[in-house]
């Protein structure tokens, strides 16, 4: 059985990193990835569960995004939290989570995941530019089942 923390290579998992920190680079928002083995409940509900778990919902702007892949169900949720919710355009989370979907679709999940993260960012910096003085709220490592963190 596959498992969440060694479904992408080491250098899969570096190029979503990568794309976490350059997307937040330009903005003050917070984007976080978290895999999972397998999700026994709906998919949705889990994703906001650990949204709010992991404190995505205490950045100061209200400005977290979070991508969760569930690898067995082959399913996945974007979260945005009231902040970014409230400027986007309808239909926003939809066609990031098409393109993904069209990606995945074509086995590029690392690129899905990367170019998720991406889209969301460029949304980010449209509304909440990074200041001076912001400071990284929450990490940019992709997290795993039973909160393993990637490389």
């Amino acid at each position: 059985m596959m498992k969440a923390s060694t479904f992408f290579t080491p250098e899969q998992q570096e190029t979503i990193i990568r794309a976490i920190a350059e997307a937040e680079h330009a903005t003050s928002g917070e984007i976080r990835v978290h895999i999972e083995t397998s999700c026994k409940v709906n998919v949705l509900d889990e994703a906001a569960w650990l949204f709010r778990k992991v404190g995505m919902h205490k950045t100061a702007d209200r400005n977290g995004v979070l991508i969760y892949l569930a690898l067995k169900e082959r399913n996945f949720a974007i979260i945005g939290d009231s902040g970014i919710n409230a400027v986007v355009p309808p239909g926003f989370w939809d066609s990031i989570r098409d393109h993904m979907q069209q990606k995945f679709s074509e086995g590029l999940y690392a690129d899905g995941l990367a170019d998720g993260v991406r889209m969301a960012g460029e949304k980010l910096r449209e509304h909440f530019p990074r200041s001076k003085d912001d400071v990284n709220e929450l990490t940019d490592a992709i997290s795993f089942d039973n909160n393993e963190t990637g490389s």
